[in-house]
């Protein structure tokens, strides 16, 4: 199971940190990361971080903004959203899969979401 909290409401050019737990299995076997999905749009993946690897990949729309870490030994995964523009506005969904990827079918497993809104 993932379990993601930290969204919220926030102004442009704020900050949030999205957390996602862990339960049941461990994320170091994994790629752990973030997909979102915005109203009326397609679910796009965000970053992810691959601990057997050591390396982590961002959406272009995200690079220099979002920082994707992750606890291994607490079984979190984080999410640090800075500079945040109205165009962040979704669903964030904690993610983890076999691969180093942002594509859909890269994921296994999926936690429920939780709401981040950017005002201008």
């Amino acid at each position: 199971q993932l379990q993601a909290s930290g969204g919220g409401l926030v102004q442009a050019g704020e900050s949030l940190r999205l957390s996602c737990a862990a339960s049941g299995f461990s994320f170091e076997h994994y790629c752990a990361g973030w997909f979102r999905q915005a109203p009326g749009k397609e679910r796009e993946g965000i970053s992810c971080f691959s601990s057997s690897g050591n390396s982590s990949i961002y959406a272009d729309s995200v690079k220099g903004r979002f920082t994707i870490s992750i606890d291994n030994a607490k079984k979190m995964v984080y999410l640090q959203m800075n500079l945040l523009k109205p165009e962040d506005t979704g669903v964030y969904y904690c993610t983890a899969g076999p691969f180093l990827g942002l594509l859909l079918s890269d994921v296994d497993y999926w936690g429920q979401g939780t709401q981040v809104t950017v005002s201008s």
